[in-house]
């Protein structure tokens, strides 16, 4: 069996860079959790007077002032309370937001590579689920454990001066009752770790499944999606009740050691009030004591049974932060306007044993058009994604306005490439915000200039709340037409200085796909431009031209140039008349 052993550090590198920044916050929380535990102290001392004074049949006035202060004291240490709960909430869910935004950055920032190997469902188990559970440790647990040790040491402190043989005793039983608890945490841990990762692969499995649930459902696979979910859910059952026996175990053994201090405390007051050591009141007084004992070691036990759930996410939380981008920042910009495009001896593989590019090199100038043309798996595709450096090539350089890409910022790479695929992603939110990603700056007037000059004039006139209409996610309500002209309308915006169309009008019946042509003329004009596909009609427009066959450049030169040599591969297409590329 692992067992996991998170350093201190790593606990108080996590509570300081997020409790810090609410340093006011923690620190009233930590006078009010210590004026409760004042007040607690207090609170058996008032008994004891009352009834100490009752017995010896004090003045009645005493025990009418006596009584008046403990309900006071009572009502005071209850506000205390809720405003500790309210403290220590908001104190949590701001922390845990935090680290949520910061996971999410973090994601987002990672290489396409980590992307494919981890699904969305598992990320988000781990961005949301493994988080929430930190919220306690975040909230409490620091404040929570010491304003409780704090309590221990009051009481026995107190029950020291009161007799020392009670004292010792009830400390023999707080060190018992604490190294149990300790040893039961330290086996239960492990079973957490377990279950946090059954979390994370039966959410991760969830939501790809039920993201293509067309093509399960099509295909005929539902049964076996059905016996994957219930053998992960087999699987996470077992870990779960372990989990569970080990929290409550620390809970039975609570209650045993419990037991065993009300004896010790039974069994001491009985013999010091024979021998006459004690009064009625203070043998009150002590088992009130011995009673309040067990609030804090059982808060004690909580905040730990809350901790070995917290290793877990802990451990998980710090790995995903550990995991490293491949894509490093640079520290250069591109020229402004179009830019040149150079690829020289380019290699890449996704699994660097199979190579999907091999000593790929050609050069566009910028301002000029080139169509890059192949089968589906010839890489075309992939030479789109080393130019926005969602991977990195392995060998050879790619260059840009003739800066390598891996000396340029990512964010002004990024933001100078303009792309437009197949597959348009429309998310859930407003036109505005799906056309300007937020980005505030971009005025009104400017978009919808844009939408009309793209062609899509019509369309936006119909709607009900112009800009601020909402669109669905995946572009529910949109043609496919429609979804790739607004995705044009988000490259006008950017201002590309290199545009990439990546099948861009595959899936487009001739009219739409005519309307979208006009929209890429206006976007090309004074723009560097790849165009790839596998059909020779969507190249008409191009000036150079590359037909990539198994990874590699079968042939590159001008069209023109192309077109009038007989022997070249672009001619023979030409000449029979081929409508798709098959090299």
């Amino acid at each position: 069996m692992f067992r996991i052993q998170i350093p201190v550090r790593h606990y108080w590198k996590l509570l300081s860079g997020y409790l810090l920044p609410q340093k006011a916050r923690v620190i009233g929380l930590a006078f009010l959790i210590g004026g409760g535990i004042v007040l607690q102290l207090v609170h058996p001392q008032i008994l004891r007077y009352f009834i100490d004074t009752a017995s010896a049949g004090g003045a009645l006035q005493n025990l009418i002032s006596a009584a008046i202060l403990f309900i006071g004291i009572a009502l005071v240490q209850q506000a205390v309370n809720v405003a500790s709960v309210y403290f220590g909430e908001n104190i949590g869910w701001t922390a845990t937001n935090a680290m949520r935004g910061d996971l999410a950055s973090h994601c987002l920032k990672l290489d396409m590579s980590f992307h494919k190997s981890h699904t969305a469902g598992e990320l988000i188990e781990r961005i949301d689920g493994d988080v929430n559970s930190l919220a306690n440790f975040f909230s409490n647990f620091v404040v929570v454990l010491m304003s409780n040790l704090l309590l221990l040491i009051g009481i026995l402190g107190l029950l020291y001066m009161e007799d020392w043989r009670v004292g010792l005793g009830l400390t023999g039983f707080v060190a018992i009752a604490l190294v149990t608890i300790q040893k039961i945490r330290s086996f239960a841990v492990p079973f957490w770790t377990k279950v946090r990762q059954m979390s994370a692969r039966f959410y991760g499995f969830l939501g790809e499944h039920l993201e293509g649930t067309e093509d399960t459902r099509s295909n005929g696979a539902t049964p076996y999606v059905m016996r994957r979910f219930l053998l992960l859910l087999r699987e996470w059952v077992p870990a779960r009740v372990k989990a569970a026996m080990g929290s409550a175990a620390m809970w039975i053994s609570t209650l045993l050691v419990f037991t065993i201090g009300n004896a010790i405390t039974f069994v001491l007051c009985a013999y010091l009030w024979k021998s006459g050591k004690l009064t009625l009141g203070a043998i009150y007084m002590i088992f009130y004591y011995t009673e309040l004992l067990i609030k804090p070691i059982e808060r004690i036990r909580t905040q730990l049974e809350d901790l070995q759930k917290a290793d877990a996410s802990i451990h998980r939380i710090r790995e995903l932060f550990a995991v490293t981008s491949k894509i490093k920042d640079g520290d250069r910009e591109l020229p402004e306007g179009a830019l040149s495009v150079e690829l020289d001896s380019v290699s890449f593989g996704y699994i660097e044993e199979e190579q999907i590019l091999r000593r790929v090199s050609f050069q566009l100038e910028a301002g000029r058009t080139l169509a890059i043309l192949g089968r589906t798996g010839s890489g075309k595709t992939t030479i789109a994604r080393l130019l926005i450096r969602f991977y990195e090539a392995q060998q050879g350089t790619v260059r840009l306005g003739d800066v390598p890409v891996t000396d340029v910022r990512l964010h002004d790479l990024r933001r100078r490439i303009g792309a437009v695929t197949q597959d348009v992603q429309i998310f859930q939110g407003t036109v505005r915000d799906n056309l300007t990603f937020f980005d505030r700056s971009i005025s009104d007037s400017a978009m919808i200039d844009i939408i009309r000059e793209v062609g899509l004039g019509d369309w936006f006139s119909a709607l009900p709340d112009g800009l601020d209409s909402s669109l669905d996610t995946g572009g529910s309500g949109l043609s496919a037409g429609e979804a790739q002209l607004l995705a044009l309308a988000r490259v006008f915006l950017t201002d590309p200085g290199l545009v990439i169309l990546d099948e861009a009008s595959s899936r487009l019946d001739p009219a739409t796909e005519s309307q979208l042509e006009k929209a890429i003329s206006k976007l090309l004009q004074g723009r560097t431009a790849i165009l790839i596909a596998h059909r020779l009609t969507t190249v008409q427009r191009a000036d150079q031209i590359v037909i990539m066959e198994r990874g590699q450049v079968l042939e590159y030169g001008d069209k023109e140039w192309l077109m009038r040599d007989h022997t070249s591969h672009y001619y023979q297409l030409l000449v029979a008349g081929k409508m798709e590329v098959t090299a």
